[in-house]
């Protein structure tokens, strides 16, 4: 059995519980409670020592990094593909991940926003305006390249989801935690209404696995 270790409200954590549900692959969630330190916990770090969530057992190994669980998971569970076998489309999809992976949730998560308001003593509406202006940053990038896509699917991979939508969602569902605007991101929206329209990502969603619900 695997054992997913994330906090409900992880956008790396949920990305990852999108792609186990949408192959089907049956695990265990941790819930490793983000706001009360425990992901610096001696039991966490063991698992990742970098503090992160989230983490996955599995096969007698622990994987860190939302993007490197995602490529094993295609890797061991390869139906449906999430990353693309054709190289010219597999480098598009991960280029569209990392837009968000690497580019844009990086610099707003957790530890960034504690980091600007405990040490650079950020103001609250300091703090909004730089995650706002992040994340409309990497949404206007991300719209340009959706409109340059060659298919007639709503998912940004087209007929069925990819890698990119894993990590869509969840940030767009951070952005409306911020309240930064989307109107501009017709597509964007496009894809995550249809992803969120199938079960498996709907019951992925941090309202569905979060504490008591």
């Amino acid at each position: 059995m695997l054992v997913l270790h994330d906090y409900f409200r992880s956008s790396a954590g949920y990305r990852v519980r999108i792609a186990l549900n949408l192959k089907g692959v049956a695990y265990v969630r941790q819930e490793v409670p983000l706001l009360e330190n425990a992901q610096r916990g001696p039991a966490h770090l063991l698992r990742n020592p970098q503090g992160l969530v989230p983490a996955l057992e599995a096969e007698g190994h622990v994987f860190t990094q939302s993007l490197a669980i995602l490529d094993w998971l295609d890797a061991r569970y390869p139906d449906p593909r999430l990353i693309p076998a054709e190289p010219i489309a597999r480098a598009d999809a991960l280029a569209r991940a990392m837009v968000i992976g690497m580019d844009v949730h990086p610099i707003n998560n957790l530890r960034v926003m504690r980091y600007l308001e405990q040490q650079l003593e950020a103001a609250a509406d300091a703090r909004s305006a730089w995650t706002a202006h992040w994340m409309a940053e990497g949404f206007s990038a991300l719209e340009a390249l959706a409109r340059n896509l060659r298919h007639d699917g709503p998912f940004l991979g087209g007929a069925a989801p990819d890698i990119s939508d894993c990590f869509l969602v969840p940030q767009l569902f951070n952005a409306r935690r911020f309240a930064v605007p989307l109107d501009a991101y017709p597509l964007l929206l496009r894809a995550e209404a249809a992803a969120l329209a199938l079960p498996p990502v709907a019951a992925a969603h941090p309202d569905r696995v979060a504490p008591g619900a």
